[in-house]
């Protein structure tokens, strides 16, 4: 499985307050990010895999509305996930 409890903890542990912390914008962010990056990967080699190529489009629209909610809550927090992440707008 790509996304075990131990990678999960590694990315909380790095960008939320602590290895538990699944709430956070940022540290769901990041997971999200992980999430697509995987999926991108997999539709290079399976092209016509319509239902996960959806799964992707529905993530990255997710991650597009945090970080839209982090943008008007905190934007140093913003900037900071962004250059960390490498995502561009």
């Amino acid at each position: 499985m790509y996304l075990n409890p131990e990678i999960k903890k590694e990315i909380f542990g790095k960008y939320g307050k602590s290895n538990t912390d699944t709430g956070s914008p940022e540290a769901q962010i990041a997971l999200f990010s992980y999430r697509i990056n995987h999926l991108t990967e997999h539709l290079k080699s399976n092209k016509k895999d319509y239902s996960t190529e959806r799964a992707l489009v529905m993530l990255v629209g997710k991650r597009r509305r945090l970080l839209d909610y982090l943008k008007r809550r905190d934007i140093e927090r913003y900037r900071k996930i962004i250059a960390e992440l490498g995502i561009r707008k």
